[in-house]
């Protein structure tokens, strides 16, 4: 049996971890109908992940508030414009998005192989601490936008993962290209890209593996690394 590569596996939480476009939707269709709306789920989806980005750019607040004014900024490209007290149903919606079916089999896996588990989430500490009820294994380390008062793809995040982690070997592992996989090639941190959707790298690059699924990371991490793949 040979030795394993890694000692710590680090997760984004939200699109990795969390299904995080269907809590989306679901938190906005549920506003929509109250107010004799309908939303195409679809055009949802396009507009906040252009719009979450632009966001988080323009300077650090809390994820309560990145959360707020996405959803005002969507509701108003979708030509339905609400008032910013109406827009806070996305984050009181945020501890309710579901886990991905395989997310808790796969940590379990992990954990109980002995890996290390931690979390590096463009989010806040209590927002955050509201979804690790979703989860069956605890996490050793947790990193949060509001610790490093930044949003990936900044390096916040990996710079102090890598102080607490310290000497042990670690690879990080992210559905988000944009926002885990370019930045920590960048900072030569091994990543696994967890493409769930087939998509194509934006600038031609390759993480260091690529996996559908969590199960099949785990696969990878449990069985894979024990005969030498």
């Amino acid at each position: 049996m040979s030795e394993r590569a890694y000692d710590v596996i680090t997760f984004d939480c939200y699109g990795t971890l969390i299904d995080w476009e269907r809590g989306i939707c679901h938190a906005f269709s549920g506003l929509a109908a109250a107010e004799g709306k309908q939303l195409d789920g679809g055009e949802v989806l396009l507009a906040y992940a252009e719009l979450e980005p632009v966001v988080e750019a323009e300077t650090y607040r809390r994820y309560r508030d990145v959360l707020t004014e996405t959803a005002r900024r969507v509701c108003e490209r979708l030509g339905w414009p609400i008032a910013r007290e109406q827009a806070v149903f996305l984050p009181e919606s945020l501890p309710h998005w579901p886990p991905f079916p395989d997310t808790n089999s796969a940590l379990e896996r992990l954990a109980a192989a002995g890996y290390t588990l931690g979390i590096l989430s463009n989010v806040d500490d209590d927002l955050l601490a509201e979804t690790r009820r979703h989860f069956t294994v605890p996490f050793e380390i947790l990193v949060t936008a509001q610790q490093v008062r930044s949003y990936k793809p900044a390096h916040g995040h990996f710079h102090a993962a890598r102080q607490r982690i310290g000497s042990r070997r670690w690879l990080h592992a992210a559905q988000s290209y944009f926002h885990d996989v370019r930045p920590a090639r960048s900072l030569g941190i091994p990543v696994a890209w967890i493409n769930r959707k087939a998509e194509r790298s934006s600038d031609g690059g390759h993480a260091y593996r690529e996996f559908r699924t969590l199960t099949e990371l785990a696969d990878w991490l449990c069985e894979g690394e024990e005969r030498g793949l």
